[in-house]
């Protein structure tokens, strides 16, 4: 127990070694670039940066819902060989009117036949004055507005990892918001733009007998052209969903010399891709992009290698974030910025200032008090101390978090906990002592009877920890995550470090009195 082992102190030291290098890259500069060089961030608190509150538009998701229901019900009836009249939507679900009455019960056996998204999506029912109606169900429009939220957390995570934002910080918030926080990004227009875009790109057939038309017929509507002064008659009915797509990226047109965009479909999206194209030769197809026509060439000959090309004038900024948005997938509705703040640098730097005026204050305290009423033992308390915080210091370094002003706080607490195990097996030392034993014996059974106490106490702690890093969210999880990786240099420290200090002094001394 009270015998060190040089392999045992080589260990203690070099993990001690190890810690101070990897500490190193955040007070010096990197030498090399082909060097790793992990560090720890800093949070929106500390480094300044923007707060967005954005809000999923449900509306939309219902609609657009409602839409592919009508549409549905539209080739369910035509594949059955049934009519119909007044096809529409309502508020809560599709409406229309058999062709005859005797169609009414093969319309509402075909309908109740179609695929639902959930169980119990939508139920089919026939009012008093023949008309069928489709009506969504309250469980479902739920389970949509959770799917939306999640599915908006998902994507927006990945437009924003693409713009080279560190450690950005995104969480739910109630039913139907999403908070985004962004370290170092002062102005976030860019990033607003990329999140307020949908990105949903569909691609549709051409009504050519509609052109001209103000009042397009059924089963077409009319969509604005992206030079905003002409519409296009397209087919409501999606040919090929921009959902299939795999990679985007944009690149220089080689024949025309402009920017344009390239996309590449996975295998499903390339066979409908090469069935439409194919079966389509000669006819305009036009490309959509959140309800307006990108462009609408004419199929040339069948496209059958499941990629393409977009072009429409962009600028190198534009068919990049047009290629990113692609990529990163589309928004299942429209997210609004309901509330914009930005955290400026000076008051990222007063924050930290005030952090380390408050961790360097307690640390000396903390010195003072432990040599005050220990002595000896207590600068060996102290060196372990220092200790700690350099671990600390390493391992947030090495998964390089993000440091916020509730993880310095964290690692303040860490060093109270640090000195009261200290505390503890010196005051085991004292009490032995105090009985008569010998200055080996007191060391030793002081050592035995805090250990159990130090072991038992910082273990449930870990554990109180690691479940509020689990299940807390921003300030919180960083609280808990210096706290979790405190309590482990800690035990580091105090069970392994500061003995091994006092063993070898006490092998070196001899002495006949312990100095607690």
């Amino acid at each position: 127990m009270m015998y060190y082992s040089r392999l045992r102190m080589a260990s203690v030291i070099g993990v001690c070694l190890i810690g101070l290098a990897l500490c190193l890259p955040n007070v010096i500069r990197q030498p090399m670039a082909s060097l790793p060089w992990r560090q720890i961030h800093l949070g929106l608190d500390l480094r300044g940066g923007s707060y967005l509150l954005l809000q999923v538009d449900m509306n939309s998701v219902t609609a657009d819902r409602l839409r592919g229901l009508q549409d549905e019900t539209r080739q369910t009836l035509l594949k059955n060989s049934l009519g119909y009249r007044n096809l529409t939507t309502s508020a809560h679900g599709v409406t229309f009117t058999p062709r005859t009455p005797e169609e009414a019960q093969p319309d509402i056996k075909a309908l109740r036949a179609m695929p639902m998204n959930v169980p119990g999506e939508f139920k089919v029912e026939q009012a008093e004055g023949g008309q069928i109606t489709l009506t969504l169900s309250e469980e479902a429009a739920r389970q949509r507005s959770y799917d939306a939220v999640t599915q908006s957390i998902e994507i927006v995570r990945r437009r924003i990892d693409a713009t080279g934002a560190i450690d950005p910080e995104i969480t739910r918030q109630g039913d139907d918001r999403i908070i985004v926080e962004l370290p170092g990004i002062s102005d976030p227009e860019r990033v607003k733009n990329l999140l307020g875009t949908t990105a949903k790109m569909t691609f549709h057939l051409v009504a050519d007998s509609a052109i001209g038309s103000s009042v397009p017929p059924p089963g077409v509507e009319l969509l604005p052209m992206t030079d905003g002064q002409s519409k296009l008659p397209v087919f409501s009915h999606v040919d090929v969903d921009g959902a299939d797509l795999t990679n985007a990226s944009a690149s220089i047109d080689q024949q025309s010399g402009e920017w344009a965009v390239n996309f590449t479909f996975d295998s499903t999206g390339a066979q409908e891709f090469g069935d439409v194209t194919r079966a389509n030769v000669g006819k305009r197809f036009a490309i959509v992009l959140d309800n307006k026509v990108i462009e609408a060439p004419v199929i040339r000959t069948a496209i059958t290698g499941g990629s393409g090309q977009i072009t429409g004038g962009f600028s190198a900024q534009q068919a990049t974030d047009m290629a990113l948005l692609l990529r990163a997938g589309a928004l299942p509705a429209p997210l609004n910025v309901i509330e914009q703040r930005s955290i400026g640098p000076s008051l990222g730097a007063d924050s930290i200032r005030a952090g380390g005026y408050s961790l360097a204050a307690g640390f000396v305290l903390v010195i003072a008090f432990m040599e005050l009423f220990y002595g000896r033992f207590g600068w060996y308390a102290n060196i372990a101390l220092l200790a700690n915080l350099v671990l600390m210091t390493a391992i947030l370094s090495l998964f390089e978090a993000t440091l916020t002003l509730p993880g310095m706080a964290g690692m303040l607490l860490t060093l109270g906990m640090a000195v009261d195990a200290n505390i503890l097996i010196n005051e085991r030392i004292r009490e032995e002592v105090a009985r008569g034993r010998s200055a080996l014996q007191a060391m030793q059974a002081g050592f035995e009877r805090a250990t159990g106490t130090i072991v038992d106490s910082n273990a449930t702690a870990l554990l109180a920890h690691v479940m509020l890093f689990v299940f807390g969210t921003g300030p919180v999880r960083g609280f808990a995550l210096t706290i979790t990786i405190g309590i482990v240099t800690t035990l580091f420290t105090t069970l392994l470090l500061s003995r091994m200090l006092m063993v070898r002094w006490y092998a070196r001394t001899r002495p006949s009195a312990l100095p607690v």
